[in-house]
């Protein structure tokens, strides 16, 4: 009879040994020095990145000359990048002697103090032309508290030497090493970083990345599954956590796995008091306004809707997996059809992630008659979802499935009440969630608008741009709306990311163009932004995205030209 290897912990031990041993230096690291470890990780991107996009293709499925490596280009080396730079910009500014955040950024919006953190320089401008990111701040917070509290750890409130551990997920490529860098510098945490078994492949890639902090005992990355992962959160010199995954992985982690999980959570009895941030998913809305949408606007937002679907094959924690939309509008049929179409003729790939297949034929159960698009791995989509229990609207499919909803309301504040209610209170999760409104809707609407975008109960808010768009900024914290508890923990608690460093935050709320440039001017959304380089059906996107890690990881001007040109083309 063959039985499991015992856990070899001395290879965990000697990591954690070597981070406790090395937190105070980290702790004791001027700013100076930080912002020149953050600088010379920048080459370091750029040398990885075609290796990191190639490593990423494969474990998925497709060819790194694919259109589909894009969305690795994105969420792999310039997402890290980005956030780089994020850092650089705000570490710099401390280090000149300006507050991180600009006094001009935080203002007054209807009694909620809130803080513009996108653009935030004139590179952000010029390339992501016509995108803001604006963190509203929780009630009764004051301008002078979030002026007074951004970036405390560079400000006279540094937290003592402390060992994180971060288990990674196993989706997108850069959840770990931002997870880590948001450690290190919003923290002033050295970290042990558990890559998620879905992908070991990128560990020499994130080593390299971050060389000089492994070198300096300030990181470690070790491969491993859930028993490496229990074994350190329980581990004494262990200080926080970190986890992004499911609902059950936290509870796992919190309550345990055997017949006494449910008495301790009943009792609020954890098996450990370790502080714990987390970030865990959910059913992410796209909510449709009824508008006058134009047969351009009908196909772009198809475009951005099974974008925010297909991305990744649906294996995001922000999928869109459920379209709210008008019951009585004559526009949801149509963008139904353009949805099909694209799904039907968008190329293979394969769901990859362990588990999806299971998913989908769970879907497929619920639902004999869900329309299956596409070539190979079935696309699949529910256009009329009525029951209340139906688990598209219960549980996080993480897979190429998009369910359809359709609510009453005859005008557009009918529909955005309910769509709103619908959202807050019968979709578990508050990670993300994605609005599309017609630029003249808005303006004819603007109370019904801004009461539906200050009640929806999200981490990120995307009104014309899908909310996953908020995790690459690095500006912008990422994580669930705030009150969850660890009794039910829903999408997580605790922000990452946040260049920043605010305090206090809510939630995020994106804006981008309705419609791309030059089309725009036709809409009331005028910007020089063409169609994102992240949509599926972008025909230049890969090489747009190639070149745009390039210019972020050395932008140099001579560098623009050729990343205009792709993406005007795209």
């Amino acid at each position: 009879m063959s039985t499991t290897p015992a856990l070899d912990t001395v290879p965990l031990d000697r990591a954690v040994a070597d981070l406790r041993r090395n937190a105070g230096s980290w702790t004791a690291t001027p700013l100076t020095d930080r912002i020149g470890l953050l600088e010379r990780m920048l080459p370091r991107i750029a040398d990885g990145a075609s290796g990191m996009v190639a490593d990423a293709a494969r474990a998925k499925g497709y060819s790194a000359a694919s259109g589909w490596a894009a969305e690795d280009w994105v969420t792999a080396p310039w997402a890290l990048a980005q956030t780089v730079r994020a850092y650089l910009h705000v570490l710099r500014r401390i280090a000149d002697g300006q507050d991180p955040v600009p006094a001009r950024a935080v203002h007054d919006r209807d009694g909620r103090t809130v803080v513009d953190v996108f653009p935030a320089t004139a590179s952000d401008r010029l390339l992501l032309n016509g995108f803001t990111a604006q963190v509203w701040t929780l009630p009764g917070t004051t301008r002078e508290q979030v002026c007074a509290r951004a970036a405390g750890e560079y400000r006279g409130r540094a937290s003592g030497p402390a060992v994180a551990l971060v288990l990674g997920a196993g989706n997108v490529p850069a959840i770990t090493p931002l997870d880590v860098l948001h450690k290190l510098f919003a923290e002033g945490q050295v970290v042990i970083a558990k890559m998620n078994p879905v992908n070991t492949y990128l560990r020499p890639h994130v080593e390299k990345v971050f060389g000089e902090f492994v070198d300096r005992g300030w990181v470690r990355f070790i491969d491993g599954g859930a028993e490496e992962g229990a074994y350190l959160t329980a581990h004494d010199d262990i200080d926080t956590l970190h986890v992004t995954g499911s609902e059950r992985t936290h509870d796992a982690i919190v309550w345990g796995t055997d017949e006494q999980a449910d008495e301790r959570r009943r009792e609020n009895a954890p098996r450990t008091d370790k502080p714990l941030t987390s970030e865990l998913g959910g059913v992410s809305p796209c909510i449709v306004t009824p508008g006058p949408w134009s047969a351009a606007d009908f196909r772009y937002q198809a475009e951005h809707i099974v974008t925010s679907k297909m991305n990744n094959s649906g294996h995001n924690c922000v999928a869109t997996q459920v379209l709210l939309v008008p019951r009585h509008w004559d526009g949801t049929d149509r963008l139904l059809a353009e949805i099909r179409r694209l799904l039907r003729d968008l190329p293979a790939r394969p769901d990859y992630y362990p588990g999806a297949a299971d998913r989908l034929n769970a879907v497929t159960q619920a639902h004999p008659k869900a329309e299956a698009l596409g070539d190979g791995p079935s696309r699949l989509l529910v256009p009329d979802i009525t029951d209340a229990d139906d688990p598209m609207l219960t549980d996080e499919v993480f897979a190429s499935a998009l369910g359809v909803v359709r609510l009453p309301g005859d005008d557009v504040s009918a529909f955005l009440g309910a769509a709103t209610e619908f959202a807050n209170a019968k979709l578990p999760g508050t990670l993300g969630a994605t609005l599309l409104v017609h630029p003249r809707t808005e303006r004819a609407h603007r109370t019904a608008v801004d009461e539906a975008v200050a009640a929806l109960r999200y981490g990120t808010l995307g009104v014309n741009c899908w909310s996953a768009f908020g995790f690459l900024l690095g500006y912008t914290p990422w994580g669930a709306f705030p009150g969850h508890t660890r009794q039910e923990i829903g999408s997580g608690t605790g922000f990452v990311h946040n260049a920043f460093m605010l305090e206090d935050v809510e939630k995020t709320v994106l804006r981008a163009p309705f419609a791309p440039a030059p089309r725009g001017l036709l809409t009331g959304s005028p910007s020089l932004s063409p169609r994102p380089p992240y949509f599926v059906t972008n025909r230049t996107g890969r090489t747009t995205m190639q070149r745009l890690t390039a210019y972020t990881t050395d932008p140099r001007t001579a560098k623009l030209p050729a990343v205009f040109a792709s993406a005007l083309r795209g």
